[in-house]
């Protein structure tokens, strides 16, 4: 038994090693998905692409295990990362390369090392969930205000911004509606959230009463 949980290499491959790998591959990338949803918004082709992925990766190792291009597999391996079209979060990114993780060390046949770091790491992650470190402030928010293309936006706000906001920032200018209107987006933290329709109220005066969006925001950096 201790030898099918630290030794499975192409040369010397069974069936029942095999299928010992590739199960539980399977087996970790299920717990995978399963931690990972705690407390986390996914989609259920993400959640599916985890509890495959390792396996995928163990059958691409075991079929090159003890060959030169064992570290070139390797390299190709982690580079599937790729195959999202669109940039995923931090969270998101961190748990493919597990996954990958966790799928080399089953298809190099040290399933027990595997196992055992996988569990570590989603002790870690859900641990890290259930913490306040790092969160936001609940104040933060993200406000896009229109405003006519005449006025001028350098310091129109200002005294609205002092009065209802500890921190303000434009952060984006962009002209709209054929360059009539400018659209302005600014990261505020707001002093007291029960004024927040009465400031909204004293910004659309400000503004001719264009449009007005005001959002709680999700920082950036948590997109890699």
């Amino acid at each position: 038994m201790t030898e099918l949980l630290t030794t499975t290499t192409a040369a010397e491959l069974t069936m029942q090693g095999f299928l010992l790998d590739i199960g539980a591959a399977l087996v970790i990338g299920l717990f995978l998905a399963m931690t990972y949803s705690f407390r986390t918004r996914y989609t259920k082709s993400f959640l599916a692409t985890l509890i495959m992925l390792p396996a995928v990766v163990a059958m691409v190792i075991m079929m090159v295990n003890g060959s030169i291009g064992a570290g070139i597999a390797v390299a190709g391996a982690f580079s599937l990362v790729r195959f999202r079209s669109v940039p995923g979060s931090a969270r998101e990114i961190a748990a493919l390369f597990l996954a990958m993780s966790a799928g080399l060390a089953c298809g190099m046949g040290q399933l027990l090392y595997g196992g055992v770091f996988v569990l570590v790491m989603e002790l870690v992650m859900m641990l890290y969930s259930l913490m306040k470190f790092g969160d936001g402030s609940p104040s933060a928010r993200r406000l896009v205000v229109m405003i006519p293309e005449d006025l001028d936006y350098s310091g129109v706000f200002d005294d609205l911004m002092n009065a209802y906001t500890s921190r303000s920032d434009l952060v984006k200018v962009k002209t709209t509606n054929m360059g009539s209107m400018m659209k302005l987006t600014y990261d505020i933290d707001l002093k007291d959230a029960a004024k927040e329709r009465e400031f909204l109220n004293e910004m659309r005066c400000r503004n001719g009463n264009l449009e007005i969006s005001i959002s709680r925001h999700v920082e950036g950096s948590n997109a890699l």
